[in-house]
């Protein structure tokens, strides 16, 4: 039974053909039947028949058109003297038609006309009744006419059903497109978080390593102990790399079932720690604290240590032999301030942001992506003296 509705749907005017046929049938049977229909009325009848038969077997493929054909036909029955007859049923379908599907101008005029055909009717044929009064004549003129308005009405009831389903079709589309644009800017923006991390634990995490390998290469032979303790410093640096991976790939397995070591993100009581890691690499660096430490937001102490770590770490890659660097944290009422300065060779700015001659590509742009994320402003570039100069600004939020 599916099939044969989705044919129909698929064939609308092979049905409309089927009704024009049964349209013509009933029309003939009436020419033929009725005893009160003159010679010429009969063959006036048969052409005006078969043009109502061709207005219902095209009515959906050219509305208009079939619209215009059908206030010929009526007007040339009112000519010819054509009585109402079973051929008539097209005016109903033609209005219903251009109401539904329809130009705007096709449907005011099929009503005008299927308002108009009821009292034109009445006084082109009046009744023969010898019982029938005026008062009956108006009764079945409105009912005539309340019939036309009524196919119209539906008809119009279904344009707007069709273009409120279109609207909610339209609608769900473009939220779909929506859904998919932000969908993948989620991804892109997470995708981008991730490779900060990364970058920030193995750039610096790994250079510190470098550092202490060459060096124990150095004094393998001269001095075993230093050699000894620099292979310590590398073991342990691996291990807080390893820790910082897991933290990292525990994140990514949050929504499954699998589970993880889970490490603290760091924040800004770690900057001590992450400092003497880097003096112990061999880069002297003084550390100060301004003003009340208090709690902070997560999101404030991760980009904090974050910039702290990968300004110190680019130190050590661009800042030379006999290089130091400085760390001020600044706890103002409203903003962290962070300052780091170093009086080696540096970098050009140009360098710096593209993340060094490493192809990491992060550099200052990783820093201005966190600082952006948690509204704060990020200054940079070489000193006048030599050297290079970071100056943060993150606003202070309550943690939690």
């Amino acid at each position: 039974m599916q099939r044969v509705y989705d044919f129909f749907r698929r064939h609308p005017t092979w049905v409309d053909s089927f009704w024009a046929v049964v349209l013509v049938a009933a029309c003939l049977a009436w020419i033929v039947a009725d005893p009160d229909i003159a010679d010429t009325e009969r063959i006036a009848a048969v052409p005006l028949s078969g043009a109502l038969a061709v207005v219902v077997a095209l009515r959906r493929r050219a509305p208009e058109r079939m619209l215009l054909l059908a206030i010929g036909v009526g007007l040339l029955q009112l000519v010819t003297g054509v009585r109402t007859n079973p051929g008539d049923a097209a005016f109903l379908a033609i209005i219903y038609t251009c109401a539904s599907s329809g130009r705007r101008w096709s449907s005011r005029l099929a009503l005008a006309a299927g308002l108009l055909a009821a009292p034109l009717a009445a006084l082109r044929w009046p009744p023969r009744d010898e019982y029938a009064t005026v008062w009956t004549t108006l009764l079945q003129t409105f009912f005539l006419a309340v019939i036309f308005a009524l196919s119209w009405v539906v008809g119009d009831r279904l344009r707007t059903r069709r273009a409120y389903y279109a609207e909610l079709e339209e609608r769900a589309a473009r939220l779909h497109r929506e859904r998919e644009a932000q969908s993948k800017a989620a991804v892109a923006a997470e995708r981008a978080r991730i490779a900060r991390e990364l970058h920030d634990v193995v750039a610096h995490n790994v250079s510190v390593m470098v550092v202490q390998a060459d060096g124990a290469a150095y004094v393998l032979d001269a001095a075993p102990d230093q050699a000894k303790q620099a292979l310590d410093t590398i073991s342990t640096t691996g291990r807080q790399a390893l820790a910082e991976m897991r933290r990292l790939l525990g994140l990514l397995r949050a929504g499954d079932d699998a589970g993880g070591e889970y490490v603290p993100q760091p924040g800004v009581d770690q900057l001590a720690d992450l400092i003497e890691q880097v003096r112990g690499a061999g880069l002297p660096v003084r550390f100060e604290v301004a003003g009340r430490a208090r709690p902070l937001s997560s999101g404030v102490e991760l980009t904090a240590y974050r910039i702290v770590q990968e300004a110190l770490t680019n130190v050590r890659k661009h800042g030379g032999d006999g290089a130091s660097a400085s760390v001020t944290l600044g706890f103002g009422d409203s903003a962290l301030d962070l300052l780091i300065e170093d009086d080696g060779r540096g970098a050009s700015r140009e360098l710096y942001a593209q993340g060094g001659p490493d192809g990491l590509g992060q550099g200052l742009i990783g820093m201005r992506e966190r600082i952006g994320m948690v509204g704060g402003t990020l200054d940079a570039g070489p000193r006048p003296g030599g050297g290079f100069r970071i100056s943060a600004v993150l606003p202070l939020r309550a943690s939690g």
